[in-house]
């Protein structure tokens, strides 16, 4: 068995975060409690409370992009990421970085999308062709 990643953050309204873990997202809901829902993020548990979500800064250097830091976020099969990319798009998503192909070309060729939640939780998704290319030097 694999092992499953869980994090645990802070937002200000369960039922947007609903509408957007759950609806936009396409994530399952799981336990709850009035302060508390933990969702299914891809296999993955995100378990969202009530309470100020942390700060974040443009910090983090990717090439010549300067990305929000701390971020989480997940890496797809290529197809899974395209798709979430649409669905972000017909919700109107602000993207932080447009869907894009970093490092066309090279090893660990990879698109790349950066968005935040309603709260300004950051987000990042990769797609993978091959997810064999993850690590690759």
């Amino acid at each position: 068995m694999r092992s499953i990643f869980h994090l645990a953050f802070n937002v200000t309204d369960l039922d947007i975060a609903r509408r957007f873990y759950g609806g936009v997202l396409g994530c399952g809901e799981g336990r709850s409690a009035d302060s508390w829902v933990d969702f299914d993020f891809y296999g993955h548990q995100l378990s969202l409370h009530l309470g100020e979500p942390f700060a974040t800064r443009r910090t983090g250097r990717v090439g010549d992009q300067l990305v929000p830091m701390p971020h989480f976020g997940l890496v797809l099969a290529l197809p899974d990421w395209q798709a979430m990319a649409e669905r972000l798009r017909a919700a109107n998503t602000d993207f932080v970085l447009e869907p894009q192909l970093r490092y066309a070309g090279e090893p660990g060729e990879q698109w790349t999308m950066f968005f935040c939640d309603p709260f300004g939780n950051p987000i990042e998704v990769k797609g993978f062709a091959s997810l064999e290319g993850l690590y690759a030097r």
